[in-house]
């Protein structure tokens, strides 16, 4: 599997995880631990998932509130899980993971939204995170 299968894989795997947290909130540490139990993934996929799944949950307050803020007409609780956390995704990739560019976060955002999200969720993700990015400078 090639560097970018794998990330790709690895972003589907973080989301997966970031969903089941959706339903049980402050069990991070013993998801995770579960989470791996029933699925296999190389190492790589693995381990930047689990970078991926902890970045978010550690910063989701900050990454709520940047996409709260870009989000118009739209409020967090509003949003379908996956969209949401398809969203908090790419934006803590934006922030925090330097060797990742901006459209290839968004890009990835938008194929995790076709494959997991609803008929107009590409479209949703695509637009709020272009707003962040122009209006979001680093």
């Amino acid at each position: 599997m090639s560097e970018m299968g794998k990330r790709r894989r690895a972003r589907e795997l973080a989301l997966a995880l970031l969903y089941e947290l959706e339903f049980h909130p402050g069990q991070a540490a013993v998801r995770l631990a579960a989470f791996w139990q029933d699925r296999a993934a190389p190492a790589a996929a693995r381990a930047y998932a689990e970078t991926l799944a902890r970045g978010v949950v550690a910063h989701r307050d900050a990454l709520d509130q940047l996409i709260a803020a870009y989000a118009e007409h739209w409020t967090l609780a509003r949003m379908p899980l996956v969209d949401r956390n398809i969203l908090r995704l790419a934006v803590y990739e934006f922030l925090h993971a330097s060797d990742v560019p901006d459209l290839v976060a968004i890009d990835e955002a938008i194929e995790l939204a076709k494959a997991y999200g609803g008929e107009d969720s590409s479209r949703f993700v695509n637009g709020i995170l272009d707003r962040i990015r122009a209006g979001a400078a680093r």
